[in-house]
């Protein structure tokens, strides 16, 4: 389902592409240059922000000034729950095998994150950043919903997350998370690409051991 973000973008871009349809059309713009310039600026401007949210922050030298992290693409996970957590029988005690996917414009970031016994997904996350410091956090709570086989032992539950994120592109990320099951624990993140489409934690993992093989040998 499209985000909120995703429906701005594309109605930002419709009325803009809209009004500049509709100017010409009904033959509404100055004969002079500097006026006809002023009077697509409104749909320059939009375009130019969409365009900005969606690709232009991501550039070298965008980047840089932005300050904010990147993040999109595919981390390979390690989850460990404490030994305090309350893990049915049956249960897995961790290190806990995982894939986050990363979906990320400037305004906007989604993650999922898959398990071989489930999949999660983020309901609203946010950065935010400590005073006169350059380490962000990313916090964002999520939905899980476990495969059927495992529903007997792990049933559906939601729970928060919270990473710290130091420098603009990361090779690591690490943080914690708490459940509604009263479970928590650390987890331990690195990049592996920036393809961020995986459907399946079997195509995530294919994905890593593609990177893998890409890395020289030291």
């Amino acid at each position: 389902m499209p985000s909120h973000a995703q429906f701005a973008r594309w109605g930002a871009t419709v009325l803009s592409v809209a009004y500049a349809v509709a100017l010409y059309a009904t033959d509404v713009h100055p004969q002079a240059g500097v006026g006809k310039a002023i009077s697509y600026l409104p749909t320059a401007i939009s375009l130019a922000v969409v365009a900005f949210d969606k690709w232009l922050w991501r550039l070298p030298g965008i980047h840089r000034l932005v300050g904010r992290p990147r993040l999109d693409g595919t981390w390979k996970a390690s989850i460990q729950p404490t030994p305090e957590s309350r893990i049915p029988a049956g249960g897995n005690r961790g290190p806990i095998n995982a894939y986050v996917m990363i979906e990320q414009t400037y305004w906007s970031i989604s993650v999922t994150l898959m398990t071989p016994e489930s999949i999660s997904h983020s309901r609203g996350a946010a950065f935010s950043k400590i005073a006169d410091g350059g380490r962000h956090y990313l916090s964002f709570v999520y939905s899980n919903r476990p495969r059927q086989e495992h529903a007997h032992r792990s049933p559906p539950h939601t729970g928060a997350v919270e990473w710290g994120v130091s420098g603009k592109e990361p090779q690591e990320i690490s943080g914690h998370y708490w459940t509604d099951r009263l479970t928590t624990g650390d987890m331990y993140l690195r990049f592996v690409s920036r393809v961020s489409d995986h459907e399946t934690f079997r195509a995530a993992h294919n994905e890593y051991l593609r990177s893998r093989k890409k890395k020289p040998s030291p």
